[in-house]
């Protein structure tokens, strides 16, 4: 009996360390083919304070975003767990406690995380114990997710959650560059110098804008910056973008962190159409940049001549509002208007292209300047980007805070807004109506197929205020605009289309270059 109680302590402690074995082992669960996220959980006892524990899980191949939360027990005991990450080849995230999330990927990471490729292969998460009592146990849950996408619809909602909940008007502006490509702004000794990303968000902040997309030319490398900086935003929302610049045209490239290959050479392949069709599977929303800008030695690709034809299905907008353009007297309306003619529902939208954050704010190109204005269901970047792809967007040229200019059309029990389809057989009488807020001043005018209309009653008299229109349709196929012409004979606000009598598909051909 005596030699039986040191064995039966001796199994007690194998089974105890077995019971750790097989916390960690359990903690190898893997997701299945078809779920990428999985839960891992464990405990850590006092008996490992001032130790590091290793929880494993296995990486597989074309994962392109590592994603974790992390909660545990104890903390009213004074249990301290500090928080890293191994990939295989070594650590890629040391954030001590005061993070619960961390993410790695491509070309961005949480701030103490290295972005970079994500190598297939067992992983670990890596939990310091700075401090655990000898009684406690601390039981951690850490929910993982592989992300084998970069655009931000198909990223765990952990990553993409809302700005701000419920439909509304969000301001903003999808057009600017920084230091990550030709952004400038005056040191501290006054040379002009690359200029921080930082000061870029901050201006568009004061601004009181909802959304910006960075879009620096060809480059991904600012998306870690902005990783950095949207906690400490939480009222502007950072949408990754890029201006793809090709010798042949410039595209913005808005809702995605993966890269597509910007290489593009005249006659070659591949062609616009090869890199629109890329785009489109990563999930990105494309719109060609002042696209009657000029060409050639004065901005080489600036303009858009693409050397083959192009399926102009293959965009979702146009930049019909350039600030850099307006500056020159510039408009990329025209160019709008004819792929409109030609069958192309492609949405409207503005962008600063503001290399100069310091530029006041007063002044035409400034971050804000103009403003694209987007009826989305809440402010986050799928949100934002479908409204765009809807056309529920107008430009506000002047990038004010409070103008509105909200179309809506009405055919019987049909009802649209600008962006949507409404059908009317020929003698149908269509009720146009265009709400305006902060406008007072200004003319109502009304444009259908790329013409001004005869319409009495346009001034703009009340700081809130509705005008109509009636139109008799002839069954064909149509899209009317509504635009605010201030006093000053300026545009103030420029509308996206109702489209009458166009089929649910884009019947957009294939349009020739411009040349």
């Amino acid at each position: 009996m005596m030699q039986t109680q040191p064995v039966l302590r001796i199994l007690r402690r194998l089974i105890c360390l077995l019971g750790l074995c097989l916390t960690s082992f359990a903690a190898m669960a893997q997701p299945s083919a078809s779920n990428k996220d999985f839960v891992l959980e464990g405990t850590v006892r006092g008996s490992q304070n001032q130790s590091y524990v290793k929880v494993p899980f296995t990486v597989p191949p074309g994962t392109e975003r590592v994603t974790f939360t992390f909660a545990y027990t104890g903390k009213e005991q004074h249990t301290t767990l500090d928080l890293g990450l191994l990939d295989p080849a070594g650590l890629r995230c040391w954030s001590g406690g005061n993070k619960s999330l961390l993410t790695v990927g491509l070309s961005d990471a949480t701030p103490s995380c290295l972005p970079g490729a994500i190598p297939s292969g067992v992983w670990n998460i890596l939990i310091g114990v700075p401090n655990i009592r000898a009684n406690v146990v601390s039981h951690y849950t850490a929910h993982v997710y592989l992300s084998t996408s970069g655009a931000v619809a198909r990223l765990p909602e952990v990553l993409r959650e809302p700005l701000r909940a419920g439909p509304a008007w969000y301001r903003g502006d999808l057009h600017m560059h920084t230091a990550h490509s030709d952004g400038q702004c005056p040191s501290q000794s006054g040379k002009m110098v690359p200029c921080p990303l930082f000061f870029t968000v901050d201006v568009a902040a004061r601004r009181g804008l909802d959304f910006i997309a960075i879009t620096d030319h060809n480059a991904t490398s600012h998306y870690d910056v902005m990783r950095e900086l949207q906690p400490y935003f939480d009222k502007l929302l950072l949408i990754p973008g890029r201006e793809i610049t090709t010798f042949q045209g410039h595209i913005n490239f808005l809702g995605t962190t993966d890269f597509v290959d910007f290489r593009l050479a005249r006659g070659n392949v591949p062609d616009v159409n090869t890199l629109l069709r890329k785009a489109d599977r990563l999930g990105a929303l494309t719109s060609i940049n002042h696209p009657l800008s000029p060409s050639g030695e004065i901005c080489l690709g600036c303009g858009w001549t693409p050397s083959t034809q192009v399926d102009m299905r293959l965009f979702t907008a146009v930049e019909a509002v350039n600030g850099g353009s307006e500056q020159h007297g510039l408009s990329d309306i025209p160019f709008w208007d004819q792929q409109l003619n030609n069958g192309c529902r492609l949405t409207g939208v503005g962008g600063s292209d503001n290399h100069r954050p310091m530029t006041p704010l007063d002044q035409v190109g400034s971050i804000g300047s103009p403003t694209t204005v987007v009826y989305a269901t809440e402010l986050s970047t799928p949100a934002i980007l479908d409204g765009i792809r809807a056309g529920h967007v107008f430009i506000d040229l002047g990038g004010t805070r409070d103008r509105i200019l909200d179309v809506a059309a009405h055919a019987g029990k049909q009802d649209a807004r600008a962006g949507d389809l409404l059908n009317a057989a020929p003698g149908t009488a269509v009720r146009f109506e265009a709400h305006t807020t902060a406008s007072e001043g200004g003319r109502m005018r009304w444009i259908e197929d790329g013409q001004e209309m005869r319409n009495d009653g346009t001034e703009i008299a009340a700081a809130d205020q509705t005008l109509t229109l009636t139109w008799n349709s002839d069954g064909r196929r149509h899209w009317f605009r509504a635009e605010v012409i201030g006093a000053d004979g300026r545009m103030w606000l420029l509308g996206n289309p109702v489209y009458i009598n166009w089929s649910v598909d884009n019947p957009c051909a294939a349009g020739e270059a411009v040349k």
